[in-house]
């Protein structure tokens, strides 16, 4: 199975949804368009929704990380929501629960990002 990749600009925040599976194939492609995004569109924040994501591996992790440490260099924050358990379990046995935020939907996310 591919990676589906959907990515949505509202103001300053960029809404990233993936379907599919997310392994060393597709880590580039969603780096490449994530990190074009946030340069061409003045970007401070990413809410990534993994509500349909089925599989992740630590190619995925590292986009994850790294587009995390690109949008802190803007003094921004990037939020997780939707997650499936198996998916939230490769999060919490990573760390990266400890350094970004997850919330239960992508509206929760916007919300905290101030936008409704």
């Amino acid at each position: 199975m591919s990676l589906n990749i959907e990515m949505e600009v509202k103001n300053d925040i960029l809404c990233i949804r993936l379907d599919g599976e997310l392994d060393h194939h597709a880590a580039d492609e969603l780096r490449q368009r994530a990190t074009s995004a946030i340069e061409e569109q003045n970007i401070r924040n990413i809410v990534l929704n993994l509500e349909h994501l089925t599989f992740m591996d630590s190619s995925g992790l590292g986009v994850v990380l790294g587009r995390y440490k690109h949008i802190k260099q803007l003094h921004g924050e990037m939020i997780v929501c939707a997650v499936t358990p198996p998916i939230k379990r490769l999060f919490d046995m990573s760390g990266l629960f400890k350094i970004v935020r997850l919330e239960q939907s992508e509206e929760n996310a916007l919300e905290r990002l101030g936008v409704a």
